[in-house]
């Protein structure tokens, strides 16, 4: 077998160097949640904030992702799962690079969920809940994909023809259709600043 001939190698410097010398540590903010929650918007504004901090960060985003690395893949829920193990292991490779990465993904399977967070030790994956109610994230509807949905254009969407599994124990739950966006910015960096103090 292929695999029982690769040998990792071992470099000098590591993450936790990269870390001292960029000044933060380096984790991964998962936000989840329905399409139209507001995951997108939170993850950009979190990154402007942290930007001014002076940390290094890399925002990856479902849509933008689905166009290159994982161009390939459907929406069923097996190409869901290689999806989300793909962007595991890209953000790992961020993480051990020493920058913060801040992942949207639907993401609606708590395995999947779970599977991602086991590549990382205790405290560098932040699981963010986006809680919006369905029938909000229907009158969103920014890009239009709930319509299409209703009418049985689009197959296995997530919240109508394809399972939501709701985080059970998230780093932070963000109420979107309740919280203004600037106090859940102040929520989430206050949470980073904490935990890297």
């Amino acid at each position: 077998m292929a695999q029982s001939n690769i040998i990792p190698h071992s470099h000098q410097i590591t993450k936790v160097d990269r870390n001292t010398l960029k000044g933060h540590p380096s984790k991964v903010i998962w936000f989840t949640g329905l399409s139209g929650s507001g995951k997108s918007t939170l993850a950009s504004k979190l990154e402007e904030e942290l930007y001014k901090l002076g940390w290094h960060t890399y925002l990856l985003d479902g849509d933008n992702v689905r166009m290159g690395l994982n161009k390939g893949l459907g929406f069923s829920l097996k190409d869901r799962t290689e999806n989300i193990r793909r962007i595991g292991e890209v953000s790992k490779l961020f993480v051990d690079a020493g920058v913060l990465v801040i992942a949207a993904f639907v993401s609606p399977l708590k395995e999947d969920r779970d599977n991602v967070r086991s590549l990382f030790p205790n405290g560098e994956f932040v699981e963010v809940f986006v809680d919006c109610p369905l029938e909000v994230c229907e009158q969103r509807d920014v890009k239009g994909l709930y319509e299409k949905a209703r009418k049985g254009e689009i197959k296995d969407f997530t919240g109508i023809s394809s399972p939501f599994e709701k985080p059970e124990n998230p780093e932070l739950t963000i109420y979107t259709a309740e919280e203004k966006l600037s106090e859940a910015v102040t929520k989430l960096t206050r949470y980073l600043k904490i935990t890297h103090d």
